[in-house]
């Protein structure tokens, strides 16, 4: 007759090894391009904003300018008209304009319009 015998002993496995993550050569790449994003996005930033601090305390030249006070019933251009006579009035509004940063062309009565170098003499 056959026997059959149960054993209550449980099975011990042997302890696996701890693996070590390994890399391939396009994985560290991958990490490494990860890693450099927010660097690329600084030097972006600083290159868009302009990047005009200067650090080595040298003295800016600044620009003088000759000016005008706007009295009442001044247009831009009777003031054309006033400084550069033989100039085309639209041109010298315009340069007007864009020096002192006008929109619409809207006058104040005592404000003060740098005048550009060419028709300030």
């Amino acid at each position: 007759m056959s026997t059959i015998t149960f054993s209550t002993a449980a099975a011990v496995l042997p302890a696996r090894p701890a693996t070590r993550l390994k890399l391939t050569a396009r994985g560290r790449r991958v990490v490494l391009a990860i890693a450099a994003v927010p660097l690329a996005v600084g030097i972006g930033f600083a290159a868009l904003s302009g990047g005009s601090a200067m650090a080595s305390g040298e003295q800016v030249a600044t620009a003088s300018f000759a000016t005008v006070t706007v009295m009442p019933g001044d247009t831009l251009w009777s003031i054309a008209e006033s400084i550069a006579p033989a100039a085309d009035p639209r041109e010298v509004i315009g340069d007007i304009t864009r020096l002192n940063v006008l929109r619409g062309g809207e006058l104040q009565i005592g404000q003060e319009l740098a005048i550009p170098a060419q028709y300030s003499e």
